[in-house]
């Protein structure tokens, strides 16, 4: 059941779903748009999640009671439609898989580093979550036997492209911070650019799957020394 929450003045939190699946980041995108075109100028951001959307609104266009009345048919039949086989752009990012935290990892998961690479790998993840940071993409769902938890102290700075791992996310830091998930490895790639058209190189519902590269690959595409 859908659960409409007051965020502040100007904000409404749709709760859609108590846990997230696979197919959630795709409908809740699609519904985003739908409001999106709804409310029209009324509508200042919307921000999607594993299984919330959070609607920002112009309280000079629209109050709170014409919001949820405006809302109401859009959320009646939010489910309703099928889902596109293949939605989202997929992504294969290069990795180097030299971490400060790989060896760590496979000692707590009770596996060989070379097996910790490939769990990573070879599985393919959806976005579901943009955040923390400018383009920080929060991806499921990660081999249950990587599942660690985030590390006690947090880095006071972690690299720029690092590959890391927490519960069951995997996500790529999109510039230097600090961050408390484990670092499996690096990618060259930049995933947030002011100066590009589409600033994160990665959206919601997105497909992205980890390729393994050695050292002289990650500096040929791009990767800091």
């Amino acid at each position: 059941m859908i659960r409409l929450e007051p965020a502040g003045a100007e904000a409404l939190l749709l709760v859609l779903a108590e846990q997230p699946d696979a197919d959630l980041p795709q409908r809740i995108n699609r519904l985003a748009a739908r409001i999106r075109q709804v409310l029209g100028p009324a509508v200042i951001d919307l921000v999607p999640s594993w299984t919330t959307l959070l609607v920002h609104y112009d309280v000079l266009k629209i109050n709170h009671a014409r919001l949820l009345e405006r809302l109401e048919p859009v959320l009646e039949n939010w489910l309703d439609q099928p889902l596109a086989e293949q939605a989202g752009s997929c992504f294969e990012l290069p990795v180097w898989y030299a971490g400060e935290d790989l060896a760590a990892v496979a000692q707590a998961c009770g596996l060989g580093i070379d097996e910790v690479i490939e769990r990573h790998s070879v599985a393919e993840y959806r976005v579901g979550a943009i955040g923390f940071a400018p383009g920080f993409a929060y991806m499921r769902e990660l081999d249950a036997q990587l599942a660690l938890p985030r590390r006690s102290t947090p880095r006071i700075l972690v690299p720029q492209g690092s590959v890391a791992i927490a519960e069951r996310q995997t996500a790529v830091y999109p510039q230097a911070s600090p961050g408390g998930w484990h670092l499996l490895g690096r990618c060259p790639w930049r995933l947030f650019d002011l100066q590009a058209e589409l600033p994160c190189l990665l959206g919601i519902g997105d497909r992205v799957r980890f390729v393994p590269v050695d050292h002289a690959t990650y500096l040929a595409e791009g990767g800091q020394p």
